[in-house]
């Protein structure tokens, strides 16, 4: 049938039960299946092992939720998490006989419920990836981060980007950038605003003008955003990469100077204090801190450690961190078993905070950055939907290119920026 669509133009497709990648049904329609990367708790281990594709039943709406079209997905950590089952499983959580993952998509509102007012089907959106049930106090006049109901979408819940069609709350919604592709506007949410809330989120710790920020990671799809968002403040990012391959990325995206970690030997678990190998630790660390007063001039700590390796990294963090600083820690990819020398944060009443993504408030305003072209998504590599596990793999592997990873789903290629594209690619 033929069927108009907001832009302007239409376009036949046949009403059937379940498509073929890359096929799009009539507007509107949503077909009783779908082809999704399924992972089960049986089948737990590394991406190939894990991801699965199967045909799977296509979401059924609640009231308050949206039924999108994929067209393009971002590849996470946290997919490689649920992938692995550590370190909790996903199926601990949810339930779900089958869990698919992906905690950033772009697409297409394909179906709304009947208590949704903002969108309609047609819109182009990205989704961010919190939610909760919005009835708490938290959630009305708090912060909807500290609601109990709080889950992260794709990892937290069964229903994930990986698949042809998602189901989210409607308050997930943004709109999408429109100067990008679909698979640019795919790789960012996730990270973007897990970074804006990290650096802006935490008062009276929130970033200013004229301050310095130590971003671990700094290549990565985090510290891209990290150094980008520091840089647009008015502040001063210091970078920290393993390889020197990425210093001029790094630099290019406006950081005020970039240190190689692999310069000095002081990472991992804090030796015990007031041993010889504390010492020697010690010593080493000294010599990366003052690394960073190359950058900041001398005897100016950072105001900011911007943390997500964790276990490798944090000992260090936590002494570099000027008084009455603060180290915000978002993740733990090298590890969970955080060490520090206690001495250094209560004498300098240094301030540990953790941070996990962001709410509509904070994600809004990031993305709307992106929409108004003053942040660069960092797109590095785009996968086709048969290789979604070996993008995985490359991170869970740490061979990944600096900046963001997509996976098409329903886009066809890479470079489509409408459904016009996409309908076109197909024929």
């Amino acid at each position: 049938m033929a069927l108009d669509h907001d832009a302007g133009f239409t376009y036949e497709a046949e009403t059937k039960d379940l498509y073929a990648m890359g096929e799009i049904p009539p507007m509107g329609h949503v077909p009783k299946q779908m082809h999704a990367w399924a992972i089960r708790r049986e089948r737990h281990g590394e991406p190939d092992q894990a991801f699965q594709l199967e045909v799977v039943d296509t979401p059924t709406l609640d009231s308050n939720e949206v039924l999108v079209l994929v067209m393009a997905a971002g590849v996470n950590y946290n997919g490689v998490w649920a992938g692995l089952g550590k370190p909790i499983s996903p199926f601990d959580g949810h339930g779900a006989d089958y869990h698919i993952a992906g905690s950033d998509a772009s697409g297409i509102v394909w179906a709304v419920g009947d208590k949704v007012k903002r969108w309609k089907v047609g819109d182009e959106v990205v989704v961010h990836c919190n939610q909760d049930d919005g009835d708490d106090e938290e959630c009305n006049g708090g912060d909807p981060m500290f609601s109990t109901s709080q889950r992260i979408w794709g990892y937290e819940t069964p229903d994930g980007s990986f698949a042809q069609f998602t189901n989210v709350q409607a308050q997930q919604l943004m709109p999408r950038p429109q100067h990008l592709t679909w698979e640019e506007s795919a790789c960012y949410t996730l990270t973007l605003a897990t970074a804006y809330r990290m650096l802006f989120g935490h008062e009276p710790h929130d970033l200013k003008p004229g301050q310095n920020v130590l971003v671990w990671g700094a290549s990565g799809g985090l510290g891209s955003y990290a150094i980008q968002l520091i840089n647009t403040a008015g502040a001063n990012a210091i970078g920290v990469i393993s390889d020197e391959d990425k210093r001029d990325f790094v630099m290019g995206l406006g950081a005020k100077g970039v240190i190689n970690r692999r310069d000095f030997n002081c990472w991992g678990q804090l030796p015990t204090v007031n041993t010889p190998e504390y010492a020697e630790w010690f010593k080493e660390a000294r010599k990366f801190g003052k690394a960073i007063w190359d950058i900041t001039g001398k005897g100016n700590n950072v105001d900011m450690v911007f943390e997500h390796p964790g276990e490798a990294t944090f000992p260090v963090s936590t002494l570099v961190c000027k008084k009455g600083g603060m180290v915000v820690i978002c993740a733990g990819t090298s590890g969970f078993n955080c060490t520090f020398d206690v001495r250094y944060m209560w004498m300098h009443q240094k301030r540990l905070q953790g941070s996990h993504f962001a709410h509509l408030r904070q994600a809004s305003a990031a993305n709307n950055l992106m929409v108004e072209r003053r942040l660069d998504p960092c797109m590095s590599e785009v996968f086709p939907w048969a290789d979604l596990p070996a993008a995985h793999t490359k991170m869970l592997r740490n061979e990944h290119k600096p900046g963001n990873m997509s996976v098409l789903v329903q886009s066809p290629k890479t470079g489509l920026r409408t459904l016009e594209d996409v309908l076109d690619a197909g024929r």
